[in-house]
């Protein structure tokens, strides 16, 4: 697996497949159909994940809004499906896991990134994530070598949450000279330039930034051909986009284990869309401990001498 990790929640009242919009029409949908498609569709879910992940380096992780469908687990907690997005050491991505699990739950990352481990994987290099809650405590338990990446976006939105709509835009274009800025020092400075800037009137806002200041800079230590790719949540969205558009809501899914199934199988299908991440040549050498500031790799002492 290679050195990011993305991680997506689902809400079955959002992602309950419409089998007549996925099969591309009604014929033939008679109950022996149904059930014999999301049988073999579990099944297909079930050996994905069993398989073996000892070649990945990375996951992306991000969860999804609230909602559950009537009929599925009540048990105070949100229930939801994680799904996690890799990179193999070729560049690909991959969807490496898709499980149920509670919306508040720390134990219910632990036991996803849990299962990782036991089919091989090691330590991403970096995670990419929104904020969800219990999942920094859950990667310190299981992946505690990994680093973890906040997502621009998701961290947007929360900060500008807490401003005044007339702050905003000079809010979103001090945080977009934090992301763009050609290297972590410059990174700092706008960092620094921001709290200035704001830390007096909405010292709320600010907070937001400097307390996470490490997590968001964190993609600058990795190759410049990847800053793209490791800053947002962003390649996991636009998947769950096109399952969104080939789904309906509706009252429930049967179980929310034919649901997990049915979302598997679109998301199989949009995998093969995927393209190959910039730079995808760096992929090995970020996973042999290879160093890079500012985006370029820095020869190792012995070999410079």
């Amino acid at each position: 697996m290679l050195p990011l990790l993305y991680l997506h929640g689902l809400s079955f009242g959002e992602f309950v497949p419409a089998l007549e919009r996925f099969l591309g029409g009604t014929a033939g949908l008679s109950p022996a159909t149904v059930t014999r498609l999301t049988k073999q569709w579990a099944d297909d879910h079930a050996a994905f994940q069993a398989r073996d992940l000892a070649d990945r380096v990375g996951l992306r992780l991000r969860l999804g809004r609230r909602g559950a469908p009537q009929g599925a687990a009540r048990t105070g907690a949100l229930v939801r499906p994680g799904a996690l997005l890799g990179v193999r050491l070729d560049g690909t991505k991959e969807l490496i896991a898709l499980a149920e699990g509670l919306r508040e739950s720390t134990e219910s990352w632990a036991d996803l990134l849990r299962d990782c481990r036991r089919r091989g994987m090691r330590d991403p290099e970096l995670v990419i994530g929104d904020g969800a809650m219990g999942l920094g405590k859950a990667l310190a338990e299981v992946f505690p070598a990994a680093r973890h990446q906040r997502c621009r976006v998701h961290k947007a939105r929360n900060v500008t949450n807490c401003l005044p709509k007339s702050a905003q835009p000079g809010a979103t274009k001090a945080m977009q000279e934090i992301y763009n800025a050609e290297d972590r020092g410059h990174a700092e400075k706008a960092v620094d330039a921001f709290a200035k800037t704001y830390g007096a009137k909405f010292p709320k806002a600010v907070a937001r930034i400097t307390d996470d200041r490490e997590e968001l800079l964190a993609f600058y230590d990795f190759p410049a051909e990847h800053w793209s790719h490791l800053r947002t949540t962003n390649p996991i969205e636009s998947t769950f986009s096109t399952v969104k558009l080939r789904t309906k809501v509706t009252r429930g899914a049967g179980s929310p284990a034919a649901a997990l199934a049915m979302v598997f199988k679109l998301v199989e299908s949009a995998q093969a869309r995927w393209r190959s991440i910039t730079g995808a040549h760096l992929v090995p050498l970020v996973r042999a401990g290879a160093r890079f500031e500012s985006g370029v790799l820095v020869e190792r002492e012995e070999r410079a001498a």
